[in-house]
């Protein structure tokens, strides 16, 4: 668990209600890149533009502001990608703040989008099923772990695949509110689920 300081927290201020997710100091990397961005208003007016129940929101697209005309939207950033950092400890758990990317067929080093995240909602899962998601991924999962998916939840197929760089710390019944949105092509909102803005706490 890390320690809480300067910079570790972001508040995301949704049409929904407000998010806080904690940023990991053991992914530096994606931390910093992050709080560039949330420094730069990047994603202030952006929309949540990919909404999956039981599995997760995504946002961090500029191309999903409404002034922006909202028509394409998933391949936006800011224009550069960054390194993967992949950490065993950082599992795909209910409440896990991620990197988006590309697949792997273009993108065999899973290299992170610039800007583009998602968090988990995910579903339970019994212990018996994570032995096959250790064989697919490579992981091999603590006892604690595995508790967690059990008893709380997550995705664990993702597991080894995405950069996992946060956590929520307040306002997972918004992350879960957004989840359950009507949305229609590409999963997409229907009624748009907008970012007004985040800020360092």
């Amino acid at each position: 668990m890390c320690s809480l300081g300067a910079q570790d927290r972001v508040k995301i201020v949704t049409t929904q209600g407000v998010i806080v997710v904690k940023l990991y100091e053991n992914t530096p990397i994606h931390r910093e890149n992050f709080i560039k961005l949330v420094k730069k208003g990047f994603y202030d007016s952006t929309s949540f533009h990919r909404v999956i129940k039981d599995f997760m929101i995504q946002g961090g697209d500029p191309q999903s502001k409404p002034s922006s005309g909202y028509t394409r939207v998933g391949n936006g950033g800011p224009g550069y990608t960054i390194d993967a950092e992949l950490d065993k400890g950082h599992i795909h758990k209910k409440g896990a703040l991620a990197a988006a990317r590309q697949g792997d067929q273009i993108n065999p080093e899973k290299r992170s989008s610039g800007s583009q995240f998602y968090i988990v909602v995910g579903r339970k899962y019994p212990v018996q099923y994570l032995s096959q998601f250790e064989a697919e991924n490579g992981m091999t999962y603590t006892d604690r772990q595995k508790e967690i998916y059990e008893k709380v939840g997550g995705t664990p197929h993702l597991d080894g695949g995405y950069t996992v760089f946060g956590e929520v710390l307040q306002g997972m019944s918004i992350v879960e509110q957004i989840s359950m949105v009507n949305t229609g092509e590409g999963d997409r909102p229907v009624k748009p689920v907008l970012i007004l803005k985040m800020e360092i706490l």
